[in-house]
């Protein structure tokens, strides 16, 4: 019974200590107390012990899981029951590697096996295609973003690197206490694990008071038009979008007035606008005319593009198989989630949404689940379909010179993938997004939150305009300067300033899980060379 709470209060601590409503401090000891049910079966005279261990860790993560995450359940029940089930086996398969290791070695190498494999674990939630990286330990410092202003130096994986040896630290000086009942040793691991927490905390609050942005302003309206993607946003002409779109920017737009920004698939009729007759399309045609009234300004909007054809050969990965004509011959169509961007030089820039939501635009290794599951794409509205993307990021050029990276909703929860916009110039960044699906819950408020990581990580400020909301600027330490509340109607102006510097992690990405993915498996390739022991031992330890 007593492993049984400990498990339960680690699931409890972990999810109370996540944004947007938790401290991130409890993070520091979230996983103490089942690292310490664990210890006590692995040094009892326990029958099946790592089968208990499953448990044990399963129903921790389950509930890490279940109440950081519950919201997706009003956009897609069955998604959000795979997400929190997936991702807790996941998260437990990282922990029965752990308990491998610790049979095998002392328990301070095991312990940094477990953090190594844990951050390979983040890494792969990143870059593989069921990528579900929303509660990697990194994010759950979003609210705090003094803390943190080093992530321009390490990326989320700092925070997660901190977390796990403050972790490692506390369970192991507690552990050894109750082994040993050395109060003088026990207070001093106390202190040091103290000073852990509270000089990186120091070096952030240092950063965020002197660091000072460079004067490049640059003024922004971004919009909100609040449309309900369930019952109005695919059922409504892009026409009477355009016209909705134009009439708010009237409000707030002015002749210096450098961008004007409204949301991901905000032109989303139908099956979409035919790529290819996009440059001769009313909706390029309504923008033109919208701005022949102000010379200076670039227009950054979402739309929903599809490209037919019949040659077999030019299918993808991606492709979908969409019926046959009049004549018998199949027809074939790529769908885009894209961003676009007008303005005086006449020339359309276009950029194709490259992280895909699981289920929802991409079928994950379809060739191997397709046959096994059938078609099991999430209908959220619009078109149910794979989404076709692009190799690189996109970033589009002002009238005046002035480059934004175009960051399409869930890319903004990838720290390294989003440094590709600014390694190719972006002085800025504007996040299109529609946090409409999962209501009014903390979904859409930490999904906000994460993109405060992403402008400290790059050192980019950020425009944010979303559907319904909450549509933001960001400026260049993380800081909100400027929201536009969920679900109201609006625009808003603001002004950021561009930067040109490439910040360490721009420069050099996720180093940190790579290494951590390196030690990871050197760990668990040598564990197959020693044998357990028996009894489980802590040599070298005390």
């Amino acid at each position: 019974m007593k492993n049984l709470l400990l498990a339960i209060l680690s699931g409890l601590v972990l999810a109370l200590g996540w944004p947007t409503y938790g401290f991130p401090g409890l993070l520091f000891f979230g996983f103490v107390p089942l690292l310490w049910a664990t210890e006590r079966l692995l040094q009892s005279e326990s029958s099946r012990p790592v089968l208990k261990i499953f448990g044990l860790a399963y129903l921790s993560f389950f509930i890490f899981n279940i109440i950081t995450t519950w919201w997706l359940y009003n956009s897609t029940p069955f998604g959000m029951w795979f997400a929190v089930l997936a991702n807790a086996l996941l998260m437990t398969a990282v922990w029965l590697l752990y308990v491998r290791v610790r049979k095998r070695f002392a328990r301070h190498l095991s312990l940094v096996f477990l953090a190594a494999t844990w951050m390979l674990f983040e890494f792969m939630h990143l870059n593989w295609e069921f990528a579900w990286p929303w509660l990697n330990l990194g994010n759950g410092f979003a609210d705090y973003t003094r803390w943190i202003q080093w992530y321009e130096y390490t990326g989320t994986f700092g925070g997660t690197l901190w977390v796990w040896v403050v972790n490692a630290f506390l369970f192991s000086a507690g552990f050894h206490f109750a082994e040993t009942h050395n109060r003088k040793k026990f207070f001093n691991k106390l202190v040091l694990a103290t000073l852990l927490i509270l000089i990186p905390i120091g070096i952030g609050q240092a950063m965020f008071y002197t660091y000072t942005e460079a004067d490049n302003p640059v003024e922004i309206v971004l919009l909100q038009p609040n449309i309900d993607p369930y019952t109005e946003k695919y059922n409504t002409t892009n026409e009477r979008i355009a016209d909705l779109l134009f009439s708010i920017a009237d409000t707030t737009l002015t002749q210096n007035t450098d961008f004007l920004i409204a949301p991901e698939t905000v032109l989303a009729e139908g099956a979409g606008v035919n790529l290819r007759d996009f440059e001769y399309s009313p909706e390029r045609s309504r923008a033109s005319e919208y701005l022949s009234q102000y010379p200076n300004l670039n227009y950054l909007a979402g739309i929903q593009f599809f490209r037919l054809y019949e040659n077999e050969k030019d299918i993808l990965p991606t492709t979908n198989f969409m019926g046959y004509n009049r004549i018998g011959n199949p027809i074939y169509a790529d769908f885009f989630n894209s961003a676009f961007m007008l303005n005086r030089l006449d020339s359309t820039q276009i950029y194709h949404k490259s992280k895909l939501v699981v289920g929802v635009e991409n079928f994950p290794y379809q060739s191997i689940l397709k046959p096994l599951l059938g078609d099991v794409m999430i209908d959220l509205g619009g078109t149910v379909s794979m989404k076709t993307t692009q190799e690189n990021r996109g970033v589009f050029k002002g009238a005046e010179g002035l480059q934004v990276g175009p960051v399409i909703c869930y890319e903004s929860v990838f720290g390294e993938f989003v440094t590709g916009y600014v390694a190719e110039g972006a002085q800025f960044l504007a996040i299109i997004t529609n946090d409409a699906w999962w209501g009014n819950t903390q979904g859409h408020k930490q999904h906000l939150n994460y993109a405060r990581l992403r402008a400290i990580e790059t050192r980019r400020s950020i425009a944010r305009s979303a559907n319904t909301g909450i549509s933001a600027f960001i400026d260049q330490k993380g800081t909100i300067t400027k929201t536009q509340g969920y679900e109201l109607q609006g625009s808003l102006k603001g002004t950021l300033n561009a930067n040109n510097g490439l910040t360490f992690y721009v420069r050099y990405g996720d180093y940190l899980a790579r290494g951590a993915g390196l030690i990871a498996v050197v760990l668990l390739i040598w564990s197959f060379f020693k044998k357990p022991q028996k009894p489980l031992t802590d040599r070298g330890n005390k």
